[in-house]
């Protein structure tokens, strides 16, 4: 789905808690996420600490967006 997505000129972020697999399917724009049961958050975390780690994996996501790319990239957290 993210290969027809781009395909058709849209530029997509493949936000997941497993990169091979993303890699796997042929996303170009890749941000690793938490885990596998909360990928983008922690509930471990108290709500302020949580919300602040979501805006960050969004932002990083935002930015991705506005990245031009050659292939696939993978934006480390």
């Amino acid at each position: 789905m993210v290969k027809e997505i781009e395909r058709a000129g849209i530029p997509v972020v493949h936000m997941c808690t497993v990169v091979p697999i993303s890699l796997t399917v042929g996303a170009n724009r890749i941000v690793p996420t938490i885990a596998i049961p909360y990928p983008l958050g922690n509930p471990s975390l108290d709500a302020g600490d949580e919300k602040a780690l979501r805006r960050k994996l969004v932002e990083q996501a935002l930015a991705a967006l506005e990245t031009e790319v050659e292939g696939q990239t993978v934006f480390e957290n």
